[in-house]
């Protein structure tokens, strides 16, 4: 997950992650990492338009986000 993270700093993708916020709400989100440390990744968040801090632990998934193919 966090090879995955870095890939989003390098090459400022938009990756999906599914997270538990502080109500214990699982929330799916939309980000584009910013930075990166030990605890959480800090992060521009889509759905709520600002940076957000998110923890590693409250991570439940993370993958790039499938782009669809046209006909």
């Amino acid at each position: 997950m966090k090879g995955l993270f870095h890939r989003s700093i390098e090459n400022k993708e938009k990756i999906v992650i599914v997270y538990i916020d502080s109500k214990n709400n699982v929330t799916q989100r939309y980000v584009r990492v910013i930075s990166m440390d030990d605890d959480s990744i800090v992060a521009f968040c889509f759905w709520r338009k600002k940076v957000r801090t998110f923890k590693f632990e409250n991570i439940l998934s993370a993958g790039p986000i499938r782009r669809k193919l046209g006909a």
